[in-house]
């Protein structure tokens, strides 16, 4: 898997996008993440699985909220957008994003990590979960 800042910036000049909830990556990026208690941080970048193009995790800045942490959370876990207020609301609670493992770009992604970090959450990992890579 790979971060994915090159694509996002890719030119979309002449496409014209008929879905209304359908938005570049760039678009995303900066929206504001709203935990189950309070607001976390914002969208710095995505995780992209290589093979299948699912986004598997956001990158999530908490620099307004806990300086210098990034942190790593599944849209598994989104409960809602608000495209006009550029919110993004996830069923985590900030102690647990608080606790969670820092993300570092320079640490290859692999099983290893990303269980902890299903571990950490208390959730079950998409790889495990048939119904979770079904949608995905």
């Amino acid at each position: 898997m790979k971060a994915i800042e090159a694509i996002c910036g890719r030119r979309t000049t002449g496409i014209r996008i008929t879905d209304p909830h359908l938005r570049s990556c760039n678009a995303v990026k900066g929206y504001h993440i709203r935990a189950t208690d309070g607001d976390i941080g914002h969208v710095q970048g995505f995780i992209i699985e290589d093979a299948t193009w699912a986004i598997r995790y956001l990158i999530v800045n908490t620099s307004n909220w806990w300086v210098g942490h990034e942190v790593l959370l599944s849209p598994e876990w989104i409960t809602d957008v608000n495209w006009s207020q550029s919110v993004v609301s996830i069923d985590v609670d900030q102690k647990a994003i608080r606790n969670s493992p820092a993300y570092d770009p320079a640490v290859p992604l692999g099983r290893e990590l990303e269980g902890a970090l299903y571990s950490h959450y208390g959730r079950s990992a998409y790889w495990r979960d048939p119904l979770a890579s079904a949608v995905a």
